[in-house]
């Protein structure tokens, strides 16, 4: 798969807003959200809740700058940024099932159920922003 694909204008513009929302995202793990990212974190997690949200964290912020400036990996960051929303999305779920506020937005079933159907569209936005998919579909030429 090549990694380096010519994406749009419009690709562009998206892939800086999301490389922009995972860098102050994992920011916000690390500083003044921390507490609250605790509590999102799934009990049958077999880690510490700080070391998780400490990690998804660095990870988050990791992928936003290599979205931002990694050219040459765009795709494969990409995929990764997809994978990543894919691992943490379980966690969503489990905060949806045991009914755990957060953020002040996030308290309600409703709310929290909504926020699931928003995870593909990360995935995709993730997918489509970095050219992973359009590298993917010119390896299968």
């Amino acid at each position: 798969m090549k990694n380096e694909v010519k994406t749009t204008t419009i690709q562009n513009v998206f892939r800086i807003l999301l490389a922009l929302f995972m860098i102050y995202a994992g920011f916000s793990h690390l500083t003044f959200n921390r507490i609250e990212f605790q509590t999102q974190v799934p009990d049958w997690v077999p880690l510490s809740k700080d070391l998780v949200v400490i990690l998804s964290g660095i990870v988050e912020m990791a992928l936003g700058l290599s979205l931002l400036f990694w050219k040459k990996q765009r795709a494969r960051i990409g995929w990764a940024l997809a994978l990543f929303f894919i691992l943490i999305f379980p966690g969503n779920i489990a905060q949806y099932l045991d009914g755990r506020d957060a953020f002040g937005a996030l308290n309600s079933d409703r709310a929290r159920l909504i926020r699931l159907f928003f995870q593909p569209l990360l995935i995709a936005w993730a997918l489509w922003s970095s050219g992973a998919w359009k590298a993917w579909r010119n390896s299968k030429k």
